[in-house]
């Protein structure tokens, strides 16, 4: 290029460099800043869009619909940050957005973590894989979702691997820089200084970024919930008992081992079948073993004469020796998982395939779900990311969303035949709220699995802390004891063959504990319609639980005195091993070793679930529960509607008589939810919410319930009270 050729460019660029920063663009070298402009997208929901964003990405994989109606009743809001200190920088391929965090600001989500609550400080590579017991974002939901003990919430929209940095680094233009410190002679220096930001970066040229109001953190979750389609709402039967059977069992063993259940008094609503089911397993043929199970129509409709559904681990990944292998193999990716063949599902072509063969072989003779295994990782199991897919998604794309993929269109098989279902899944992602499958690993660290808990109230998804086996009866009755306060009542014997009465000595406890998970069904049941319509999380920590103030990380002065102000403890550590279940329970569950241990109360009074007894206020408990008891406490004014304790579910239209428990001296509502159990008529109003209210009368405290609506359903029959604080 001549000198004044040269010239006459760089006087164009510098001109053109000033347009740019007039409409707040910076171009810097090989990228740009971009001034953040956002838009309502639904009530207390903003949108922004920085630089170019991808085709596909998390909510466009899920299919995601908003829940406009039910985020209109939260109400509007106001931007909840500082719009001026958020920003967003395109350059080299990647987007690096920052968000401002407040110094007593603590942060929670980023995904399915086990071992941590509190992630203000953390550095996460947000990756769908199997949990190899570390909280780094390598897990089985990696949602890029977290929200702020400051009441709001951020979601990155991106279907690719996010490298998070929640308030680890340090700009040098911050605005609220650390203070520098001499090593040599300060004894508070500090290897991790104070940040202002969380910064996060996407390997792609641009990128959808959601913010959600409050004014509460549960309100944050709430909105995020609504907007990707609100929680799904089991059938009444998927919140029974289930017992996944060893993996090679016949019909006949099937039959034998619910008949034994039924023999010995024990509730049992579905039992799943592990890989033998099918002709051939990893990968699978979706088709029958005839050996195992020769007459597999009539096999179903037995167990469902029984009252008892069946669920169908799959492997989806599809063996040469499927039917349909040679119509389905131009539509899967460049790599195999253990030689079977990935179907593509956002090709319509695939989907036909796969799920004709699903229907026509399982789903019309009456099987009721599916368990979708190694769909989350393992990077020797699963393609690499240098696979390619017929849609033109990446190796990438489709690691981050292959378990929502089969989640979408294995639910909508059976939607279309107006029944729903329930199952399980091994990866979820942002914008997979609404789909009807728990979350489950092959990692066994009690502790953890309630951590775990904890966090999917974050994380949008649904979390089961199953029993397996046990190397002795005190941990077979721990572990069961946290299985009937969570999201799925499950034993997993596919390789142990454990039963229930498996440790004879607490089989009797065992029982009482399967059968309270059936009496508590109306109350676990109108919770899930509350997270369906509502948005709230069933289970979920109790940093979302007013009353209950936990801030960043602070040392405990010494002098303070514990007893009087629990929450300088609860400020200075994380409270990982207790969770609310439900509007009013607060379940603190003991692990194996442990005879007695601490739970800290909100602020409020609080009442013993199984006596009525006052606990305490806002304090610190120190319970000795014995081995037969998980300790539960139950809100002032709480109200748990309870039914007779059934060995199934109750099936459509079955009227149930309920004992409606309330728990102390205050005057209480609760919001009890009716419709089929089973079909999706609820969508078309078929549903009916009743009002059960106490009132405290002149120091004497009476219940009614509302009456039943004209043309909705009622499966109400005879109303018992029991106040259970003298």
């Amino acid at each position: 290029m001549t000198g004044l050729l040269l010239k006459m460019y760089l006087k164009i660029m510098k001109k053109f460099r000033f347009i740019l920063m007039g409409v707040g663009l910076l171009v810097a070298s090989a990228g740009y800043t971009q001034a953040v402009t956002w838009s309502v997208v639904a009530p207390g929901v903003w949108k922004a869009v920085i630089g170019k964003p991808e085709a596909y990405d998390l909510l466009k994989a899920a299919g995601a619909q908003p829940r406009t109606e039910a985020l209109a009743k939260i109400g509007t809001a106001t931007f909840p940050l500082s719009q001026a200190d958020i920003n967003g920088v395109v350059q080299d391929g990647k987007t690096a957005l920052r968000f401002p965090l407040q110094k007593d600001e603590q942060l929670y989500g980023f995904g399915l973590n086990f071992q941590t609550v509190h992630q203000r400080g953390k550095i996460l590579q947000l990756h769908v894989d199997h949990y190899g017991g570390k909280d780094n974002g390598r897990t089985h939901s990696p949602t890029p979702f977290y929200v702020s003990s400051n009441g709001y919430g951020v979601f990155i929209n991106s279907a690719r691997y996010l490298n998070v940095y929640a308030g680890s680094g340090v700009r040098k233009d911050s605005k609220n820089p650390p203070v520098e410190k001499d090593r040599n002679t300060d004894k508070s220096w500090s290897s991790r200084p104070y940040s202002d930001a969380v910064e996060i970066s996407v390997p792609a040229g641009g990128v959808e970024v959601y913010v959600f109001a409050g004014p509460t953190a549960l309100d944050a979750v709430r909105r995020f919930n609504l907007f990707n389609g609100g929680g799904p709402l089991p059938p009444r039967w998927g919140l029974g008992f289930t017992q996944r059977v060893k993996s090679l069992y016949t019909a006949d063993e099937v039959k034998n081992e619910a008949k034994a259940f039924e023999d010995k008094g024990f509730p049992l609503d579905f039992i799943g079948l592990e890989p033998g089911w099918q002709s051939k397993a990893y990968p699978g043929t979706f088709e029958w073993d005839k050996t195992r199970y020769p007459q597999p129509a009539q096999f179903v409709k037995e167990m469902m004469d029984r009252g008892i559904r069946l669920n169908l681990w799959i492997n989806p990944y599809v063996s040469k020796n499927a039917t349909f292998y040679k119509a389905i193999t131009p539509f899967t990716g460049s790599h195999t998982v253990w030689t079977g063949e990935v179907p593509d599902l956002n090709m319509p072509e695939v989907r036909k395939l796969l799920y004709d063969q699903m229907k026509k072989s399982q789903v019309d003779i009456n099987v009721s779900g599916y368990k979708i295994d190694e769909v989350d990782g393992y990077d020797h199991y699963l393609w690499p990311d240098v696979a390619t897919f017929p849609s033109g998604v990446s190796g990438e794309q489709m690691r981050q969303t292959y378990g929502m993929l089969n989640m979408r269109y294995s639910a909508e098989m059976f939607k279309q035949l107006n029944k729903r279902t329930y199952g399980l899944v091994r990866a979820n992602n942002g914008g997979g709220v609404s789909f009807p499958y728990v979350l489950y690993n092959d990692y066994y660290n009690h502790e953890d699995f309630i951590t775990a808990l904890i966090n999917s109230g974050t994380a949008g998804v649904l979390w089961t802390p199953e029993v397996r086996a046990s190397k002795t009866s005190e941990e077979w009755l721990r572990r069961f004891q946290t299985v009937i306060f969570s999201p799925m009542a499950m034993i997993n014997a596919w390789s142990s063959g454990t039963k229930p009465w498996s440790y004879p000595d607490v089989a009797n406890q065992v029982k009482e504990l399967a059968l309270l998970r059936m009496q508590m069904m109306p109350y676990w049941y109108s919770e899930f319609a509350k997270y369906h319509f509502e948005g709230t999380p069933p289970f979920r920590g109790m940093n979302l639980e007013p009353g209950f103030k936990q801030e960043v990380k602070k040392e405990v002065a010494a002098n303070v005195n514990l007893e009087e102000n629990p929450y300088a403890e609860a400020a200075a550590k994380e409270i990982k091993d207790q969770y609310m279940a439900g509007e009013y329970l607060l379940v603190a569950p003991l692990f194996t070793g442990q005879t007695s241990r601490k739970v800290i109360l909100p602020k409020g009074k609080w009442y013993d679930f199984y006596t009525g007894e006052f606990a305490g206020d806002g304090e610190i408990l120190t319970v000795t529960p014995g081995l037969d008891k998980i300790p539960v406490y139950v809100k002032d004014g709480g109200i748990i509607p309870m039914m007779k304790p059934m060995l199934h579910a109750p099936k459509t239209g079955e009227v149930v008589d309920l004992e409606i428990r309330h728990y102390g001296k205050g005057a209480g509502n609760y919001r009890l939810y009716d419709d089929d159990g089973e079909t999706f008529n609820y969508e078309k109003g078929e549903y009916a919410w009743r009002e059960i209210k106490v009132d405290n009368v002149q120091g004497k405290l009476k219940g009614t319930i509302s009456a039943a609506v004209k043309g909705k359903p009622n499966t109400v029959g005879k109303v018992m009270w029991r106040f259970m604080s003298k």
